[in-house]
């Protein structure tokens, strides 16, 4: 008997450590999270990555302001939405029916496909870093639910417009709107958001000011999309 307790007392023990650790993880989390609620995110590590990478080219300028979603375009909003997360107002964080077309395509030997929500986009630029391991999908996932919990949808958007790479050193919808059309984001045009949308997968290799065969037929997609959902974008707003 004696011998039993001895063995359970080292066993609370052991396990003392690493449930406090847990513990305070949850709850530094959750502030840090709570917090940014309200608060300008003024620098994330993705942004301080590319300074790094760039500082030898004399040419490489960092440019982001932050702006409120109320100072965006709301076809910006419309655009991104279409082009990246259709169901970004219907979805807790996660759109499982894109996942699941994902993992069965990727099961197949297909090119990879990516099912990120802005949500997810919005846990990955501003609390982790870019990297594919499973411990930061993992923590991804983990902040996606804090967000959703803590956040309401518009706030969601507007630091994912504010802090998303939209090209070379060019972070933000606004600092985007004065690098590629000379006005800032409250002013872009419907066909202005869809270019910038449709440069948003690959903002290092595609320019909204000099598009592509591939950027304008993307362009029409979004704004054909646009007018789709737009209904569902229009209700969502006005809440």
């Amino acid at each position: 008997m004696y011998l039993c307790t001895t063995k359970m007392k080292i066993f609370i023990k052991i396990l003392k450590y690493p449930c406090l650790l847990i513990l305070g993880f949850l709850m530094l989390t959750t502030v840090e999270v709570f917090t940014l609620r309200w608060l300008p995110i003024p620098r994330t590590i993705l942004m301080v990555m590319r300074n790094k990478e760039f500082k030898e080219d004399k040419a490489y300028q960092f440019k982001q302001k932050w702006v409120s979603l109320s100072d965006i375009s709301p076809y910006v909003v419309k655009a991104v939405i279409a082009s990246e997360d259709n169901l970004f107002y219907q979805h807790k964080g996660f759109d499982w029916k894109e996942i699941n077309i994902a993992m069965e395509q990727n099961k197949q030997g297909k090119r990879l496909r990516g099912a990120s929500t802005i949500s997810q986009q919005v846990a990955k630029n501003v609390f982790l870093w870019p990297d594919r391991s499973w411990l930061r999908k993992g923590l991804e996932a983990y902040y996606t639910v804090l967000i959703e919990l803590l956040w309401n949808k518009e706030r969601i958007m507007e630091v994912y417009l504010n802090v998303a790479e939209m090209g070379k050193g060019i972070f933000g919808i606004e600092a985007a709107a004065q690098a590629y059309f000379k006005k800032p984001a409250s002013k872009l045009s419907a066909k202005e958001a869809a270019l910038v949308a449709a440069a948003l997968p690959s903002p290092l290799k595609r320019n909204p000011a000099k598009p592509g065969s591939y950027m304008q037929t993307r362009q029409r997609q979004i704004l054909n999309l646009i007018d789709k959902l737009g209904h569902l974008t229009e209700s969502n707003s006005a809440q």
